[in-house]
């Protein structure tokens, strides 16, 4: 098991590496053939993926603290890509939703995406793939689960 867990932390080294760099969104940006200052490109996706989302949330989403993130949210909205909106949950959140002009850029990264990560896995079977999704998605829900438990306890 030792070994094992070595071998998955340098993985996940290896890929932290290479998703903080540049060239993978910009490339993905540039396959999609959509102008997005690159920078924002994480933040345009979680909207479109997860939201409506608080900005405190979204900015813990991506890593980054809330001035930043609040900041990019107004240039995303400068461009009609999002809009803020006040919670219905919640009149003093101001939570961000994707317009239809984001949600038509997001598709576009959307198949871009797909078509590279099809390009990645086109020697691994079916079964190899879906296993491969079922258990980064369990590892990744566990992680942000501990990852929460752990800030309220704080």
């Amino acid at each position: 098991m030792k070994r094992d867990l070595l071998q998955l932390r340098e993985a996940l080294l290896d890929l932290t590496g290479l998703l903080n760099q540049p060239q993978p969104d910009a490339a993905l940006i540039a396959a999609a053939g959509v102008e997005l200052d690159r920078a924002l490109f994480p933040l345009l996706v979680r909207v479109a993926h997860r939201g409506p989302l608080a900005i405190g949330e979204l900015a813990g989403l991506c890593g980054r603290d809330y001035s930043t993130v609040s900041r990019q949210i107004s240039k995303l909205g400068s461009l009609g890509l999002v809009e803020r909106r006040t919670a219905a949950a919640d009149a003093r959140v101001t939570e961000v939703a994707i317009t239809s002009k984001g949600r038509a850029m997001t598709r576009a990264l959307d198949l871009a995406r797909e078509q590279l990560m099809s390009a990645l896995l086109a020697d691994w079977n079916r079964n190899e793939v879906a296993a491969l999704a079922r258990l980064l998605r369990r590892f990744a829900d566990d992680a942000l689960e501990l990852a929460r438990a752990g800030a309220t306890r704080s």
